[in-house]
């Protein structure tokens, strides 16, 4: 049986054909369908250190400035007490296992502490927290003056009183992104209000959710 097994090996062998063939000769079931035709591979290439793009980039701002993000604090808390910044590049980014993501710039002071820390608290802000985000925004002062916060249930960092919503992660991965890092936060607890409404950054300014037709502001 052996020998037989590897004689019509051979004979398949010698005559080139494709897996559906194959199996269509080898159960006598339907006749050869056409080869299977895969997509081409997509060309990679590594972006030189050099390379710079033809942009201006006050028109790159301007222009990405058109999409409407939510706004959120991240903090955290490390033997230096509390830090925080405001952040609109978050996002959430899978669903098993449970991971967020967000970015901040290169030169951020804050971040050094966040890593330190390797847990945060990601704030969502309500339409009413748009002096809060702007304290949050700047570089240097006391941004917690006046702040009422509690800790979040496992990362100790903050979670500011007011918020829409608030997750709270450990730092899973950074990567690189240009001038700014790519930080994924792998969840470990969140919560949301019933019925509390977003702050929105829209073209440089705040903006509300437009309700009961009438018109944002």
């Amino acid at each position: 049986m052996a020998a037989t097994a590897v004689r019509y090996l051979r004979s398949v062998s010698a005559t080139p054909v494709n897996a559906a063939s194959a199996g269509a000769a080898a159960t006598g079931a339907g006749a050869p369908t056409a080869p299977y035709e895969a997509h081409p591979r997509p060309e990679l290439r590594a972006v030189r250190q050099d390379e710079r793009p033809p942009l201006d980039p006050g028109e790159f701002r301007r222009v990405l400035g058109h999409f409407a993000t939510g706004v959120t604090v991240v903090t955290a808390q490390d033997d230096d007490g509390p830090a925080g910044f405001a952040c609109q590049s978050f996002s959430s980014l899978s669903l098993d296992p449970p991971l967020i993501a967000f970015m901040v710039g290169r030169t951020s002071t804050t971040w050094p502490r966040i890593a330190r820390a390797g847990s945060f608290c990601v704030n969502v802000l309500g339409e009413e927290q748009g002096e809060l985000c702007r304290g949050f925004a700047v570089s240097g002062a006391d941004k917690f003056a006046g702040v009422t916060h509690r800790p979040a249930p496992v990362s100790g960092a903050p979670l500011l009183a007011g918020t829409t919503a608030w997750v709270d992660c450990a730092v899973h991965a950074v990567h690189t992104g240009g001038d700014h890092l790519i930080v994924v936060g792998r969840v470990t607890a969140l919560g949301a209000e019933a019925d509390g409404d977003p702050l929105v950054f829209h073209r440089g300014a705040f903006r509300r959710l437009e309700k009961d037709g009438a018109a944002p502001s």
